[in-house]
């Protein structure tokens, strides 16, 4: 963690700037989370970005988890409570104001063409996300592989995903990762 005379400021600002260009929701925000937890602030090591990540995807619950426990390495209960309310407050505002303006022109091209292109951005920050936690979290050829092998199989086949996990598992287990 750095030196900010004021943590929790940092954070709300840090957070909930970043929630207003989290197409795609708190996934698609991963690599900046990254940027500025670990090379900019110095809030944590590329290791504990990983585990964070990894803990926030395996807990029940939304996938905005990873702020909460941003905001709790560095400043603890209130800092979680910040940084997830400035994560979640800003979007949820825009969200709303959006919906409305887009209700009253229901009969209007403009909106569905602005929707149209949103899934290729969002599709587009969420890659980028799951390629800065692989190279976080990757430090070996073993781990590497595993990764680009349980992406495949995500993708190509229909495997039950829980079985991919149970087998990443494992081989952390046996330490080859």
């Amino acid at each position: 963690m750095n030196g900010d005379e004021n943590p929790v400021w940092t954070l709300i600002w840090t957070f909930g700037l970043m929630s207003l260009f989290a197409v795609g929701g708190a996934n698609a925000a991963i690599p900046e989370m990254h940027r500025i937890a670990v090379d900019v602030r110095h809030w944590m090591t590329d290791q504990e970005f990983a585990d964070v990540y990894a803990i926030s995807q395996l807990s029940p619950g939304p996938n905005v988890l990873i702020v909460t426990l941003i905001g709790y390495t560095v400043a603890g209960l209130g800092g979680a409570l910040a940084a997830t309310l400035a994560m979640c407050v800003p979007t949820a505002a825009l969200a709303y104001c959006v919906s409305r303006v887009l209700a009253r022109s229901s009969k209007s091209r403009w909106p569905a063409i602005i929707q149209a292109a949103l899934v290729p951005l969002s599709i587009g920050l969420m890659a980028a996300s799951a390629l800065v936690v692989a190279e976080a979290a990757d430090r070996t050829w073993v781990a590497i592989f595993a990764t680009l092998a349980a992406a495949v199989l995500a993708a190509r086949t229909r495997l039950n995903p829980l079985w991919i996990l149970l087998a990443g598992g494992c081989l952390g287990l046996a330490g080859l990762i």
